[in-house]
């Protein structure tokens, strides 16, 4: 890790409970978009370049990439894949019939949900997003029959089987999974009466109206889903979607409806609520893209020396871009990430903006280049423009020197 004290201290807990003290998202560009060649081994070794951005053990910050070193350990103690470890030692137990560990699992795709997306105005079909290195940060595909199935073996403290004769996981295991191992704070919305908000080990936790609310959502480009459990309730949902810009408001608003429909409250107009809050949302990112394009536009005839700009810059973790000319427009594209490539428009003063030729997340982002006391670009450092993009996109963490 990025320093002796972590690296000794490291506990497998911690891969599990987002307190590593990384930053929110930091390494996914190893993975987003799809169709990168990073490897495990990549994987393993990214971490000592990352300065922390909190004390260790200290704040919850999401960390994909140590859930995927999580599934290497598994298959390192096991020895066997993960994919394999989750296949024959949970989806086939449960009889998860309809379940896979990757995507190339699954043989007919002919009922497969397809994602959409509504990136470029109107809703589209997307390619499925690649398997990754390992299926450990969001790699299950399954249905709503199937992980119906994992959240009765979740309410019944890992026993499963037509009497419950059967033990998946311990009852000491289901504690310790649902206890609180980082703080998060909690929704202060008096109509559920919170008091407490953590992250277990790989769930999220919270009370609503004295009763222990667990829950999770994952996301990948065109799909969206959210699974919550209250055990005392003996209630699971399952809410899965083909779409991810809207996905996020629909499942949380008929999410909160049954809840509310069991806990005995009032409509809540949940749908409405959550569609307001969407459209402003979305109204306020798209006024700071629409003004960034609206410079650019007005900037178009700036005369710029655009080979002070062109050449090969290099970042420790993610490797070497490239920045040059093609019929007379600046362009970028990463060597080990095919679709981070695109026209580079020049902005302000060093600053450019890069629109992605894959549009099916909204990630553009912007290239602000150090220059030399001769006016040579030096090294390059990028951040997203829109504020509602993805934290899976994490430009701020690359520091591309020129080679």
């Amino acid at each position: 890790m990025y320093n002796d004290y972590v690296t000794e201290n490291f506990l497998v807990e911690d891969s599990l409970c987002h307190r590593s003290g990384l930053g929110l998202g930091a390494g996914d560009l190893m993975d987003f978009p799809d169709g990168t060649d990073f490897t495990i081994k990549d994987k393993l070794s990214f971490f000592q370049y990352f300065k922390p951005q909190t004390n260790f053990r200290t704040q919850f910050d999401y960390d994909n990439q140590l859930y995927f070193i999580a599934g290497e350990l598994i298959a390192s103690v096991s020895g066997i894949t993960w994919e394999k470890f989750i296949q024959t030692r949970i989806l086939d137990p449960l009889q998860m019939t309809n379940s896979f560990s990757q995507l190339e699992a699954l043989k007919d795709q002919r009922n497969l949900a397809t994602p959409h997306s509504t990136e470029t105005g109107t809703i589209r079909t997307i390619p499925a997003f690649k398997d990754q290195i390992n299926g450990a940060a969001g790699g299950i595909v399954s249905n709503v029959d199937d992980v119906s199935k994992w959240m009765i073996a979740q309410t019944n403290k890992g026993k499963y089987g037509a009497n419950l004769e059967n033990q998946l996981f311990s009852e000491a295991r289901q504690k310790e999974m649902w206890t609180i191992h980082t703080v998060t704070g909690i929704n202060p919305d008096p109509r559920y009466n919170q008091h407490f908000g953590g992250y277990g080990l790989g769930w999220g936790l919270s009370d609503i109206k004295g009763n222990l609310r667990v829950s999770h959502t994952g996301g990948l480009p065109g799909m969206l889903t959210s699974t919550t459990i209250i055990p005392d309730l003996k209630l699971g949902i399952v809410i899965l979607t083909n779409t991810a810009n809207e996905g996020g408001a629909l499942f949380s608003a008929v999410n909160n409806t049954i809840i509310d429909s069991y806990l005995g409250l009032n409509d809540f107009g949940w749908i409405d609520k959550y569609s307001r809050k969407m459209q402003s949302r979305n109204s306020s990112a798209d006024s700071v893209v629409t003004q960034v394009w609206q410079t650019v536009a007005a900037a178009k005839n700036t005369k710029i020396n655009a080979e002070d700009y062109t050449g090969i810059y290099e970042d420790k973790w993610f490797g070497k871009i490239e920045v040059f000319l093609k019929e007379n427009q600046l362009w970028f594209r990463a060597f080990r990430s095919p679709k981070l490539n695109g026209p580079m428009s020049f902005y302000k003063a060093n600053s450019f903006v890069i629109k992605w030729e894959y549009q099916d997340m909204n990630y553009d982002a912007f290239a602000i280049f150090s220059l030399d006391e001769n006016g040579k670009a030096q090294s390059i450092k990028m951040k997203g423009i829109s504020p509602d993009m993805d934290f899976s996109f994490d430009f701020q963490d690359l520091d591309l020197q020129r080679k």
